[in-house]
């Protein structure tokens, strides 16, 4: 065993997002969840690369308790971590014939009280796993699944983290939102270093005031998804913002939606030099429920979409070819995946290649100016720069 309290399910750090339903991998090909049989819990692995979905059932030999999580693997196992008398037992699951295999890892256990540990999310390439352990003023960086001996200790971040980013496909780079005592007590986006013993560098400074954090990134054209309460103060904001580029965050009007709670969870790949035609897919939690919201930065609108039946909330992905992929279960379909073509308006994208396109560009009316961020600091991602 390798040297935190439990956390229940339903409680999360300040600043992360709501959980989705289901885990899906970086490339696409499984997904995994915790399924209900009766009042019993039990580890669920969908395959989504074939013709048509399908899921296998890893139940092991009792119920899974509260607090339990899984993720897929990209060989199609699945890890788990279960909290267990203060430690955090990782092991990976996996089909045998009728029954489950097992797998064990080891555990974290985390000395200092109060500490939290909950899985980041999957790392590209599949092969490695990781958790974020959050105490009363550091923070840890464990690799739990992909190691020569168990689980690993690799980087220490000073101050409460939350979130969750990455920013590249070698699953180097993790942008983390770092609340920060000396700051004043407010929450910026950092960058950790994973190849170089965990170096912190600064990633997201809008104003020395504001709450600044990442939500989604897409490493092919470089699209950021942020929240931030500079344009605003007091008042979340969901923005926009491309690594590399000299042009400000955006806060566009259409995505500012009061009496709702607005999530991005997938953005489309592929489009390398035109981020601003990038599909973004939004999980809007309001009055009524829970839907699905489709917009892209060259747009002025966000397009509301009905939920299919059974949606894993907050699950989806999107193909190269601009297809919204939603994983959903019913009674009568125990795996599905419903394919939502979107039509976005056809209408000229100015590329962040294009010179003419370097202008500076403001808040959306009727919101005030917000001055000119700091860059996005130049932490290491190649000259990675954010407005």
């Amino acid at each position: 065993m390798t040297a935190c309290a439990i956390e229940p399910e339903a409680e999360h750090e300040d600043g992360d997002v709501p959980r989705a339903e289901c885990t899906i991998t970086a490339d696409g090909s499984y997904a995994a969840r915790l399924a209900l049989d009766g009042e019993s819990w039990f580890p669920e692995r969908w395959t989504l690369d074939g013709p048509e979905p399908y899921a296998v059932p890893l139940p092991a030999h009792q119920p899974e308790e509260p607090g339990t999580e899984v993720q897929p693997m990209g060989d199609g196992r699945v890890l788990i971590r279960r909290p267990t008398d203060g430690r955090h037992v990782f092991s990976l699951l996996y089909p045998t014939g009728p029954g489950t295999g097992e797998l064990p890892l080891g555990a974290v256990q985390c000395p200092e009280e109060g500490t939290r540990l909950r899985m980041l999310p999957p790392a590209p390439g599949g092969e490695k796993a990781y958790a974020l352990a959050v105490g009363r003023s550091s923070s840890a960086v464990w690799l739990v699944a992909g190691g020569a001996f168990g689980p690993e200790h690799v980087a220490r971040i000073p101050g409460r983290c939350s979130g969750g980013v990455w920013l590249d496909r070698e699953g180097r780079m993790l942008a983390l939102d770092r609340l920060d005592p000396e700051s004043g007590g407010r929450t910026k986006a950092v960058v950790v270093d994973l190849g170089r013993g965990g170096e912190v560098s600064p990633l997201l400074q809008i104003s020395d005031g504001s709450d600044d954090r990442v939500l989604l990134a897409d490493p092919d054209s470089g699209l950021l998804l942020i929240r931030s309460d500079a344009p605003s103060p007091g008042r979340e904001r969901l923005g926009w913002g491309v690594l590399g580029s000299t042009l400000p965050v955006r806060f566009p009007e259409c995505l500012r939606m009061p009496e709702c709670v607005v999530t991005p969870f997938a953005i489309q790949p592929g489009q390398v030099l035109t981020p601003e035609s990038c599909g973004v897919a939004l999980r809007i939690d309001g009055p009524v429920g829970s839907w699905v919201g489709v917009w892209r930065p060259a747009e002025r609108e966000v397009r509301h979409l009905a939920a299919p039946e059974g949606w894993l909330a907050g699950a989806g992905l999107w193909t190269r070819d601009g297809v919204l992929q939603l994983p959903y279960a019913t009674a009568e379909v125990r795996c599905g995946v419903a394919r939502v073509g979107v039509p976005f308006a056809a209408e000229a994208v100015t590329s962040e290649a294009d010179p003419a396109s370097r202008a500076p560009v403001e808040t959306d009316p009727p919101d005030p100016v917000v001055a000119r961020p700091v860059p996005l600091q130049q932490a290491p991602l190649g000259g990675l720069v954010t407005k």
